[in-house]
């Protein structure tokens, strides 16, 4: 069905690397002057961002991570690059958005039914980039060997064979057991889903890499499939937004050191929780991820509530922590608390959601630290964000909520988002929420929001940071991927078509 050339990542596992091996072959083949575009058919992520629906002025949501890998391309990210996003917002169920629109909600099983009629919507969209690229790097999701899941499956080899998209598998060494997870998926594979698989790639190693050659030799051996190459642990690669929550249970505050502590609660259905990375990217500050059953810790400066998929839930999980009498006790010390979308509804006297929009419990009494309330509405707000500081500063960022907030407090906004006031400041200013995603990676208003805690400016702007990451992790892949050998494969069946 296509012409463009395109190559798909697939991996043995979730979190073997995909998406930062994508992002910088990305960045390496667009530095060499190909239109490249990244695809990814169904992502899980609370973690999103904004981007354009083609052929409107509208806006709409896609994973973070393809918003990232569109940015190492150098091009504007469109809801094609992830045409099924799951933001899950329960234990098992999720809401479903479809080529950047929401269509609903579905549990686990549920879904699995409904997956069939989405392969339409993911074919429609490749041949959407497919007409404006030369080069499309494709990423799944988890693995091909969740067999189980294969009937009507849109994310691995369900899509590989229907686009005729080769497959290079990824294996993470760090993890252990890289050589029984290539063969094992080569193993229970079918045989039409293996041949899809021209060949593979081991990521994260770490040491001499001489010391895996009979390693190499022996997957091959078992499976037939050639090697690409064995990419290194990529250091660069703490420096870009993580695709989604798994990364954030590996994070602890033990160990980290700073002149400013910034507490984290870690709320269950925690969103866009890469409004965080300018901060951990200041060498003077160290970011605390508190768990569940920990306590906020008295020595934090700030106290920062992120963005939530279920803020009711998310506020009643809060005060079973005991963390409500943990804010409150931080604030009479005169400590400051920030609350970002879902966490600035928080922060509020009351939150309302009349129509059930987000579950059963219609009301819930907010933490108290501003004077708002929230009442949930319908229509969601998805959109870029052309913002200012009140004074006419500046700013970038997104919008993407459910909600209304209004109160006294909001005589004080945070900044303007087309002319509109948005946030809210308590009276002792030590107290502010706002809607506006990505407000932090606002280099010169972050600095001066630090310099109340006696922060100086330190390095490069967090978005340069993040470009320079790209390059160096590109630079990275040129060296120890055989990139002639997969752009060979990329090419193969649109040669053939």
């Amino acid at each position: 069905m296509r012409q463009t050339a395109a190559i798909m990542l697939q991996g043995t596992g979730s979190d073997v690397g995909k998406t930062v091996l994508v992002a910088g072959l990305c960045r390496l083949f667009a530095r060499r002057g190909l239109a490249v575009r990244p695809f990814k058919p169904q992502n899980m992520s609370n973690n999103a961002a904004v981007a354009a629906i083609p052929g409107t002025a509208d806006f709409g949501e896609i994973g973070r991570a393809q918003w990232l890998q569109a940015l190492a391309c150098g091009t504007p990210p469109t809801v094609d690059m992830n045409p099924v996003l799951l933001k899950p917002q329960s234990e098992t169920g999720s809401q479903i958005v479809v080529r950047g629109r929401v269509v609903g909600e579905a549990k686990g099983r549920d879904y699995q039914r409904l997956k069939p009629a989405l392969l339409q919507n993911v074919l429609d969209s490749f041949a959407a980039l497919s007409a404006e690229a030369d080069l499309i790097i494709v990423e799944g999701a988890g693995s091909p060997a969740e067999i189980n899941l294969r009937a009507g499956d849109i994310a691995n080899m369900g899509f590989a064979t229907a686009a005729k998209v080769p497959v290079i598998l990824v294996g993470d060494i760090d993890r252990g057991g890289v050589i029984a997870s290539l063969v094992g998926t080569h193993a229970i594979l079918t045989e039409d889903d293996r041949a899809m698989v021209t060949g593979f790639l081991i990521n994260k190693f770490r040491g001499d890499v001489s010391l895996f050659d009979a390693g190499l030799a022996a997957i091959t051996r078992f499976t037939g499939w050639p090697s690409f190459g064995v990419v290194p642990h990529l250091s660069a690669a703490a420096k870009l937004p993580a695709e989604d929550s798994v990364a954030l249970e590996r994070l602890s505050h033990s160990g980290q050191s700073g002149k400013l502590k910034i507490a984290v609660p870690l709320l269950g259905r925690i969103a866009n929780f890469d409004d965080l990375d300018p901060l951990k990217a200041e060498p003077d500050i160290a970011v605390a991820f508190i768990r569940p059953g920990e306590s906020l810790p008295d020595d934090a400066a700030l106290v920062l509530l992120p963005g939530s998929k279920s803020t009711i839930a998310d506020l009643a999980a809060f005060r079973a922590n005991g963390w409500d009498r943990d804010l409150a006790a931080h604030h009479a010390r005169g400590g400051h608390v920030v609350g970002l979308c879902g966490g600035y509804q928080m922060l509020g006297r009351l939150v309302r959601d009349p129509d059930g929009i987000e579950g059963p419990v219609r009301e819930a009494e907010g933490l108290g630290l501003l004077n708002v309330e929230t009442v949930m509405e319908p229509e969601k707000t998805v959109r870029e964000a052309r913002a200012t500081t009140p004074d006419g500063e500046p700013l970038e960022g997104y919008e993407i909520h459910l909600g209304r907030t209004t109160g006294p407090d909001c005589a004080r906004p945070v900044c303007l988002i087309d002319g509109q006031p948005d946030g809210a400041t308590s009276a002792d200013g030590r107290v502010f929420g706002t809607y506006l995603h990505g407000l932090f990676g606002a280099d010169d208003w972050r600095r001066r929001y630090l310099s109340r805690f006696g922060l100086e400016a330190a390095g490069p702007g967090y978005r340069a940071g993040v470009e320079a990451a790209l390059d160096e992790i590109a630079d990275a892949l040129e060296r120890v991927v055989d990139v002639e050998a997969l752009l060979t494969r990329a090419k193969v069946v649109a040669t053939a078509e």
